[in-house]
Protein backbone atom coordinates (compact mmCIF):
# COMPACT_ATOMS: atom_id res chain seq x y z
CA UNK A 1 0.00 0.00 0.00
CA UNK A 2 1.02 3.64 -0.34
CA UNK A 3 1.55 5.69 2.80
CA UNK A 4 3.00 9.04 3.85
CA UNK A 5 6.10 8.22 5.92
CA UNK A 6 7.74 10.59 8.41
CA UNK A 7 11.51 10.06 8.62
CA UNK A 8 12.56 13.31 10.34
CA UNK A 9 10.81 16.11 12.26
CA UNK A 10 9.70 19.12 10.23
CA UNK A 11 10.67 17.40 6.98
CA UNK A 12 8.31 16.65 4.08
CA UNK A 13 6.51 13.33 4.39
CA UNK A 14 7.56 10.84 1.73
CA UNK A 15 4.99 8.80 -0.19
CA UNK A 16 6.34 5.24 -0.03
CA UNK A 17 5.27 1.67 -0.64
CA UNK A 18 4.67 0.05 2.76
CA UNK A 19 3.95 -3.60 3.53
CA UNK A 20 0.97 -4.16 5.81
CA UNK A 21 0.56 -7.52 7.57
CA UNK A 22 -2.46 -9.84 7.59
CA UNK A 23 -4.95 -9.62 10.48
CA UNK A 24 -4.15 -11.51 13.67
CA UNK A 25 -6.93 -13.06 15.80
CA UNK A 26 -8.40 -9.75 17.04
CA UNK A 27 -7.17 -7.51 14.26
CA UNK A 28 -9.05 -5.84 11.41
CA UNK A 29 -7.79 -4.64 8.02
CA UNK A 30 -9.57 -1.49 6.85
CA UNK A 31 -9.41 0.16 3.43
CA UNK A 32 -9.45 3.89 4.21
CA UNK A 33 -11.62 6.35 2.34
CA UNK A 34 -10.98 9.61 4.22
CA UNK A 35 -8.61 10.89 6.92
CA UNK A 36 -8.71 14.22 8.74
CA UNK A 37 -5.50 16.13 9.42
CA UNK A 38 -5.46 16.99 13.12
CA UNK A 39 -3.28 19.39 15.10
CA UNK A 40 -2.22 16.42 17.22
CA UNK A 41 -0.41 15.08 14.14
CA UNK A 42 1.46 18.40 13.94
CA UNK A 43 2.72 18.07 17.52
CA UNK A 44 4.57 14.89 16.53
CA UNK A 45 5.57 16.03 13.03
CA UNK A 46 7.25 19.20 14.34
CA UNK A 47 9.01 17.37 17.20
CA UNK A 48 7.09 18.91 20.12
CA UNK A 49 6.15 15.36 21.16
CA UNK A 50 8.63 12.51 20.66
CA UNK A 51 7.90 9.55 18.37
CA UNK A 52 9.90 6.62 17.05
CA UNK A 53 10.75 6.93 13.35
CA UNK A 54 10.11 6.03 10.63
CA UNK A 55 6.45 6.43 11.40
CA UNK A 56 3.17 6.90 9.58
CA UNK A 57 1.17 9.65 11.28
CA UNK A 58 -2.61 10.14 11.06
CA UNK A 59 -5.41 8.97 13.32
CA UNK A 60 -8.75 10.53 12.28
CA UNK A 61 -9.99 7.98 9.77
CA UNK A 62 -12.98 6.29 8.18
CA UNK A 63 -13.11 3.37 5.76
CA UNK A 64 -14.50 -0.04 4.86
CA UNK A 65 -13.55 -3.31 6.56
CA UNK A 66 -11.70 -5.68 4.17
CA UNK A 67 -10.56 -8.57 6.39
CA UNK A 68 -11.04 -9.65 10.00
CA UNK A 69 -9.13 -11.99 12.31
CA UNK A 70 -10.44 -15.30 13.60
CA UNK A 71 -11.67 -13.91 16.96
CA UNK A 72 -13.16 -10.62 15.75
CA UNK A 73 -16.83 -10.15 16.64
CA UNK A 74 -17.38 -6.37 16.55
CA UNK A 75 -17.13 -5.81 12.79
CA UNK A 76 -17.35 -7.76 9.53
CA UNK A 77 -16.11 -7.26 5.95
CA UNK A 78 -18.07 -4.55 4.18
CA UNK A 79 -18.87 -2.57 7.33
CA UNK A 80 -18.28 1.17 7.22
CA UNK A 81 -16.24 2.13 10.25
CA UNK A 82 -14.69 5.09 12.05
CA UNK A 83 -11.49 4.61 14.06
CA UNK A 84 -10.42 6.09 17.39
CA UNK A 85 -7.06 6.38 19.13
CA UNK A 86 -8.51 5.35 22.51
CA UNK A 87 -9.33 1.63 22.27
CA UNK A 88 -10.80 -0.20 25.25
CA UNK A 89 -10.18 -3.64 26.74
CA UNK A 90 -13.62 -4.06 28.31
CA UNK A 91 -12.39 -5.72 31.51
CA UNK A 92 -10.30 -3.20 33.47
CA UNK A 93 -11.47 -0.90 36.28
CA UNK A 94 -11.87 2.05 33.92
CA UNK A 95 -13.94 0.18 31.35
CA UNK A 96 -16.13 -1.45 33.98
CA UNK A 97 -16.86 1.90 35.64
CA UNK A 98 -17.78 3.57 32.35
CA UNK A 99 -14.53 5.46 31.77
CA UNK A 100 -13.29 3.52 28.75
CA UNK A 101 -11.51 6.54 27.23
CA UNK A 102 -8.80 6.20 29.90
CA UNK A 103 -8.24 2.47 29.28
CA UNK A 104 -5.61 2.88 26.56
CA UNK A 105 -3.42 5.06 28.79
CA UNK A 106 -2.91 2.21 31.26
CA UNK A 107 -3.49 -0.87 29.09
CA UNK A 108 -1.96 0.33 25.83
CA UNK A 109 0.40 -2.57 25.21
CA UNK A 110 -2.38 -5.10 24.71
CA UNK A 111 -3.55 -3.24 21.60
CA UNK A 112 -0.15 -3.60 19.93
CA UNK A 113 1.67 -6.61 18.55
CA UNK A 114 4.20 -8.23 20.86
CA UNK A 115 7.97 -7.81 20.43
CA UNK A 116 8.35 -11.34 19.01
CA UNK A 117 5.55 -10.92 16.46
CA UNK A 118 5.97 -9.57 12.95
CA UNK A 119 5.32 -5.81 12.79
CA UNK A 120 2.05 -4.59 11.37
CA UNK A 121 3.91 -2.15 9.12
CA UNK A 122 7.27 -2.46 7.39
CA UNK A 123 9.36 -1.27 4.45
CA UNK A 124 11.55 -4.16 3.39
CA UNK A 125 13.21 -5.34 6.60
CA UNK A 126 12.68 -1.98 8.32
CA UNK A 127 9.90 -1.77 10.92
CA UNK A 128 7.60 1.24 10.58
CA UNK A 129 6.11 2.58 13.81
CA UNK A 130 2.34 2.60 14.13
CA UNK A 131 1.19 6.00 15.34
CA UNK A 132 -1.39 5.84 18.15
CA UNK A 133 -2.13 2.22 17.13
CA UNK A 134 -3.57 3.57 13.85
CA UNK A 135 -1.20 5.24 11.31
CA UNK A 136 -3.97 6.56 9.11
CA UNK A 137 -1.98 8.55 6.54
CA UNK A 138 -2.09 5.40 4.43
CA UNK A 139 -4.39 3.50 2.11
CA UNK A 140 -5.06 0.84 4.76
CA UNK A 141 -4.85 0.38 8.52
CA UNK A 142 -4.45 -2.83 10.52
CA UNK A 143 -5.87 -2.35 14.02
CA UNK A 144 -7.32 -4.04 17.09
CA UNK A 145 -11.08 -4.48 16.70
CA UNK A 146 -11.74 -2.28 19.75
CA UNK A 147 -10.47 0.77 17.88
CA UNK A 148 -13.41 0.65 15.44
CA UNK A 149 -17.09 1.56 15.44
CA UNK A 150 -19.58 0.59 12.74
CA UNK A 151 -21.58 3.51 11.31
CA UNK A 152 -24.47 4.05 8.91
CA UNK A 153 -23.36 3.34 5.32
CA UNK A 154 -25.22 6.47 4.17
CA UNK A 155 -22.84 8.68 6.16
CA UNK A 156 -20.31 10.48 3.88
CA UNK A 157 -16.80 9.29 4.70
CA UNK A 158 -15.16 12.72 4.50
CA UNK A 159 -17.39 13.87 7.34
CA UNK A 160 -17.51 10.57 9.22
CA UNK A 161 -13.73 10.56 9.72
CA UNK A 162 -13.89 13.85 11.65
CA UNK A 163 -16.02 12.21 14.34
CA UNK A 164 -13.09 9.94 15.27
CA UNK A 165 -11.00 12.65 16.93
CA UNK A 166 -11.76 16.36 16.67
CA UNK A 167 -15.52 16.09 16.94
CA UNK A 168 -15.70 13.52 19.74
CA UNK A 169 -12.99 15.42 21.63
CA UNK A 170 -14.96 18.67 21.51
CA UNK A 171 -18.55 17.48 21.68
CA UNK A 172 -17.75 14.64 24.08
CA UNK A 173 -16.01 17.01 26.50
CA UNK A 174 -19.17 19.12 26.60
CA UNK A 175 -21.55 16.20 27.06
CA UNK A 176 -19.53 13.78 29.21
CA UNK A 177 -16.71 15.64 30.99
CA UNK A 178 -18.21 19.05 31.77
CA UNK A 179 -21.89 18.08 31.49
CA UNK A 180 -22.89 21.53 30.28
CA UNK A 181 -26.38 22.51 31.47
CA UNK A 182 -29.05 24.19 29.33
CA UNK A 183 -29.07 27.96 29.80
CA UNK A 184 -25.49 28.10 31.12
CA UNK A 185 -22.63 30.23 29.77
CA UNK A 186 -19.56 28.79 28.03
CA UNK A 187 -16.17 30.10 26.90
CA UNK A 188 -14.14 28.18 24.31
CA UNK A 189 -10.48 29.16 23.96
CA UNK A 190 -9.22 28.25 20.50
CA UNK A 191 -11.40 27.90 17.41
CA UNK A 192 -9.64 25.21 15.40
CA UNK A 193 -11.37 21.93 14.57
CA UNK A 194 -11.65 20.85 18.21
CA UNK A 195 -12.75 24.28 19.42
CA UNK A 196 -15.43 24.59 16.74
CA UNK A 197 -16.72 21.14 17.69
CA UNK A 198 -16.80 22.20 21.34
CA UNK A 199 -18.84 25.27 20.39
CA UNK A 200 -21.18 23.06 18.35
CA UNK A 201 -21.57 20.70 21.32
CA UNK A 202 -22.33 23.57 23.69
CA UNK A 203 -25.01 24.82 21.29
CA UNK A 204 -26.59 21.36 21.10
CA UNK A 205 -26.47 21.16 24.91
CA UNK A 206 -28.48 24.38 25.12
CA UNK A 207 -25.93 26.87 26.46
CA UNK A 208 -27.41 30.39 26.41
CA UNK A 209 -24.16 32.21 25.62
CA UNK A 210 -21.13 30.67 23.94
CA UNK A 211 -18.08 32.92 23.82
CA UNK A 212 -15.47 32.08 21.19
CA UNK A 213 -11.94 33.24 22.04
CA UNK A 214 -9.25 33.30 19.33
CA UNK A 215 -6.52 35.51 17.89
CA UNK A 216 -7.87 35.01 14.37
CA UNK A 217 -10.87 37.03 13.24
CA UNK A 218 -11.35 34.49 10.44
CA UNK A 219 -11.77 31.69 12.97
CA UNK A 220 -14.09 33.80 15.10
CA UNK A 221 -16.26 34.33 12.02
CA UNK A 222 -16.29 30.55 11.48
CA UNK A 223 -17.30 30.03 15.11
CA UNK A 224 -20.59 31.82 14.49
CA UNK A 225 -21.67 29.04 12.10
CA UNK A 226 -21.18 26.50 14.90
CA UNK A 227 -23.24 28.34 17.49
CA UNK A 228 -21.00 30.98 19.11
CA UNK A 229 -22.96 34.01 20.32
CA UNK A 230 -20.09 36.29 21.39
CA UNK A 231 -16.54 36.76 20.14
CA UNK A 232 -13.36 37.77 21.93
CA UNK A 233 -10.01 38.50 20.27
CA UNK A 234 -7.18 38.88 22.82
CA UNK A 235 -5.61 41.44 20.49
CA UNK A 236 -8.37 43.80 21.63
CA UNK A 237 -7.56 43.51 25.33
CA UNK A 238 -7.31 41.08 28.23
CA UNK A 239 -9.56 38.13 27.25
CA UNK A 240 -10.35 37.35 30.89
CA UNK A 241 -11.72 40.82 31.47
CA UNK A 242 -13.59 40.78 28.15
CA UNK A 243 -15.33 37.51 29.05
CA UNK A 244 -16.16 38.67 32.57
CA UNK A 245 -17.68 41.87 31.18
CA UNK A 246 -19.86 39.88 28.77
CA UNK A 247 -21.13 37.51 31.47
CA UNK A 248 -21.43 39.69 34.55
CA UNK A 249 -18.56 38.03 36.36
CA UNK A 250 -17.53 34.93 34.43
CA UNK A 251 -18.77 31.82 32.65
CA UNK A 252 -20.08 28.58 34.09
CA UNK A 253 -17.87 26.44 31.84
CA UNK A 254 -14.56 27.05 30.05
CA UNK A 255 -12.80 24.79 27.55
CA UNK A 256 -9.11 25.10 26.65
CA UNK A 257 -8.68 23.82 23.08
CA UNK A 258 -5.20 25.14 22.20
CA UNK A 259 -2.74 23.29 24.40
CA UNK A 260 -0.95 26.25 25.98
CA UNK A 261 -0.15 27.17 29.58
CA UNK A 262 -1.41 30.74 29.03
CA UNK A 263 -4.81 29.81 27.61
CA UNK A 264 -5.36 27.16 30.30
CA UNK A 265 -4.73 29.72 33.02
CA UNK A 266 -6.89 32.32 31.27
CA UNK A 267 -9.74 29.83 30.95
CA UNK A 268 -9.63 29.14 34.67
CA UNK A 269 -9.62 32.82 35.58
CA UNK A 270 -12.57 33.74 33.32
CA UNK A 271 -14.96 31.45 35.23
CA UNK A 272 -17.41 32.45 37.91
CA UNK A 273 -17.42 30.61 41.29
CA UNK A 274 -18.31 26.92 40.96
CA UNK A 275 -17.25 27.01 37.32
CA UNK A 276 -15.78 23.96 35.57
CA UNK A 277 -12.67 24.36 33.43
CA UNK A 278 -11.85 21.47 31.06
CA UNK A 279 -8.45 21.19 29.37
CA UNK A 280 -8.77 19.55 25.95
CA UNK A 281 -5.67 20.88 24.16
CA UNK A 282 -2.41 18.91 24.19
CA UNK A 283 -0.23 20.83 26.64
CA UNK A 284 3.40 19.77 25.97
CA UNK A 285 5.17 17.43 28.43
CA UNK A 286 6.93 19.28 31.23
CA UNK A 287 4.67 22.34 31.06
CA UNK A 288 2.81 23.09 34.30
CA UNK A 289 -0.37 25.12 34.77
CA UNK A 290 -0.29 27.69 37.59
CA UNK A 291 -3.45 28.89 39.30
CA UNK A 292 -3.95 30.62 42.66
CA UNK A 293 -4.41 27.86 45.21
CA UNK A 294 -6.79 29.93 47.28
CA UNK A 295 -9.17 30.12 44.29
CA UNK A 296 -9.78 26.38 44.50
CA UNK A 297 -10.87 26.74 48.11
CA UNK A 298 -12.87 29.94 48.28
CA UNK A 299 -14.54 29.86 44.84
CA UNK A 300 -14.90 26.08 44.39
CA UNK A 301 -13.79 26.41 40.77
CA UNK A 302 -12.85 23.05 39.28
CA UNK A 303 -10.03 22.24 36.87
CA UNK A 304 -10.13 18.95 34.95
CA UNK A 305 -8.90 17.25 31.82
CA UNK A 306 -10.77 15.18 29.26
CA UNK A 307 -9.04 12.70 26.94
CA UNK A 308 -10.87 12.14 23.64
CA UNK A 309 -14.03 13.68 25.04
CA UNK A 310 -14.34 11.09 27.84
CA UNK A 311 -15.97 9.00 25.12
CA UNK A 312 -17.95 5.78 24.98
CA UNK A 313 -17.32 5.75 21.25
CA UNK A 314 -19.46 2.77 20.20
CA UNK A 315 -22.41 4.59 21.73
CA UNK A 316 -21.32 8.12 20.84
CA UNK A 317 -20.35 7.75 17.17
CA UNK A 318 -23.75 6.51 15.92
CA UNK A 319 -25.44 9.27 17.92
CA UNK A 320 -23.15 11.89 16.39
CA UNK A 321 -23.93 10.55 12.93
CA UNK A 322 -27.64 10.96 13.70
CA UNK A 323 -27.08 14.53 14.94
CA UNK A 324 -25.31 15.28 11.66
CA UNK A 325 -28.14 13.76 9.65
CA UNK A 326 -30.59 15.91 11.61
CA UNK A 327 -28.63 19.06 10.75
CA UNK A 328 -27.50 19.72 14.34
CA UNK A 329 -23.83 18.72 13.99
CA UNK A 330 -22.22 21.00 11.42
CA UNK A 331 -19.63 18.71 9.86
CA UNK A 332 -20.05 20.19 6.38
CA UNK A 333 -18.78 23.55 7.64
CA UNK A 334 -15.87 21.85 9.41
CA UNK A 335 -14.23 20.63 6.17
CA UNK A 336 -12.12 23.49 4.82
CA UNK A 337 -10.26 21.52 2.12
CA UNK A 338 -10.06 18.08 0.52
CA UNK A 339 -6.59 16.94 -0.56
CA UNK A 340 -4.66 13.92 -1.80
CA UNK A 341 -1.91 12.17 0.14
CA UNK A 342 0.72 14.29 -1.62
CA UNK A 343 -0.79 17.39 0.02
CA UNK A 344 -0.23 16.18 3.57
CA UNK A 345 2.99 18.09 4.30
CA UNK A 346 1.35 21.34 3.23
CA UNK A 347 -1.70 20.54 5.33
CA UNK A 348 0.44 19.99 8.43
CA UNK A 349 2.27 23.25 7.75
CA UNK A 350 -1.06 25.11 7.46
CA UNK A 351 -1.99 23.92 10.94
CA UNK A 352 1.43 24.73 12.36
CA UNK A 353 1.17 28.24 10.90
CA UNK A 354 -2.33 28.57 12.41
CA UNK A 355 -3.76 29.54 9.04
CA UNK A 356 -7.01 31.32 9.83
CA UNK A 357 -9.14 29.78 7.09
CA UNK A 358 -8.31 26.19 8.07
CA UNK A 359 -10.65 24.10 10.23
CA UNK A 360 -10.20 20.51 9.03
CA UNK A 361 -8.32 19.39 5.93
CA UNK A 362 -9.35 15.92 4.76
CA UNK A 363 -7.31 13.42 2.74
CA UNK A 364 -9.49 11.61 0.20
CA UNK A 365 -8.33 8.23 -1.16
CA UNK A 366 -10.68 7.94 -4.13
Amino acid sequence: MKAAVMRAPNAPLSIEEVTISKPGPREVLVRLKAVGVCHSDVHFWDGAFPTEMPVILGHESAGIVEQVGSMVSAVKPGDHVVSILSPFCGTCEYCLTGHMSVCHTVNGEQFKRGPTEAPRLSIGKEKVSQFLNLSSFAEQILVHENTLCVIDKEMPMDRACLIGCGVITGVGSVFHAAKVEPGSTVAVLGCGGVGLSTINGAAIAGASRIIAVDLSDEKLAMAKKFGATDFVNPKNGDPVEQVKALTNGGVHYAFECVGLKLTAEQGYMMMRPRGVMTVIGMIPPGVNIEIPGIELLVTEKRLQGAVMGSNRFRIDFPRLVTLYQQGKLHLDDLVSDRIGMEGLTGALQNLKDNKGSVARQVVMFD
